[in-house]
């Protein structure tokens, strides 16, 4: 074979590698490119579902089912007493607060009678804070009754036997559905199969959730928290420490000249019983 063909068969089969060179470089850049455009896809998947997610844990719960009767805005809040009332008592409770068991035991008659005479309305935000502190579920379940129990028509006289026999804060007797249940056997007409699917269910959960976020936005820190026509009351109006005394001359103050409401027109207009409002 003579020199000149030698080297033509070198000359080629150099260009043959530097041609295959090229090839596996092109197809090394596609390889990286396909791999590139998945992790990519992949982080702006992951971007987009954390702005989901954050943006839900940003907004607050609005409950799919509320109780039968309930006001105010996504119906948070439980009212009592005659709608046309002249004077507004707004009530922030947990049924776990002790707190709020000391305000029930001192000022629960002087409530009810100031409902009665139709002087006051109450408006009950029914907050569930200590099972977050304390751990448990007696504050959702104790709220999610007295909604079962608002539906149903009987939400004044579960509410004041819930705090007549509320437990130590720390026992969480109320976590059990079947002592909620039991003390539902207090209150005429209450306990009932509705009642108790709605109880047992744990049917205003949403709600429940919902209301505790409208008190953790509040500003309020503490329950109970008291307001009469606006105005903090509890501990203390002013200088003027609260007592049911004082309370009923805080109300007669601030009715002076006004009508009273209509004791017969309650404020909740309860659904048939097992309603999910």
């Amino acid at each position: 074979m003579s020199e000149k063909n030698r080297e033509g068969k070198r000359t080629a089969r150099e260009r043959l590698r530097q041609q295959r060179a090229v090839d596996e470089a092109r197809t090394k850049r596609k390889k990286q490119l396909v791999v590139g455009g998945v992790v990519i896809a992949v982080i702006a998947a992951a971007v987009v579902a954390g702005v989901v997610v954050q943006n839900e844990r940003s907004k607050p719960d609005t409950p799919t089912a509320a109780p039968a009767g309930t006001i105010g805005d996504k119906n948070l809040v439980v009212p009592s007493g005659a709608a046309d009332a002249p004077s507004t008592l707004t009530v922030y409770e947990d049924p776990r607060c002790p707190a709020c068991g000391a305000f029930e035991k001192s000022f629960r008659d002087t409530i009810d009678t100031l409902e009665d005479q139709g002087k006051i309305v109450v408006h009950y935000h029914l907050v569930s804070f200590i099972d977050r502190s304390l751990g448990g579920k007696g504050s959702k379940y104790g709220v999610n009754a007295l909604g079962c129990a608002q539906t149903a028509g009987h939400f004044r006289a579960y509410h004041d036997v819930l705090y007549r026999n509320q437990p130590e804060e720390t026992s969480d007797a109320f976590g059990n559905k079947q002592t909620l249940l039991d003390l539902a056997k207090q209150v005429p007409g209450l306990s009932t199969p509705a009642f108790e699917s709605c109880v047992n269910d744990n049917r205003y959960s949403g709600w429940v959730s919902a209301v505790q976020q409208d008190f953790d936005k509040s500003g309020f820190k503490s329950t109970p928290t008291v307001l009469l026509n606006g105005e903090s009351v509890y501990p203390k109006k002013g200088d003027q420490g609260i007592s049911p005394e004082n309370l009923t001359a805080w109300v007669d103050q601030a009715n002076q000249g006004k009508k009273l409401g209509t004791t017969g027109a309650p404020a909740q207009s309860p659904a048939p019983s097992g309603s999910a409002g």
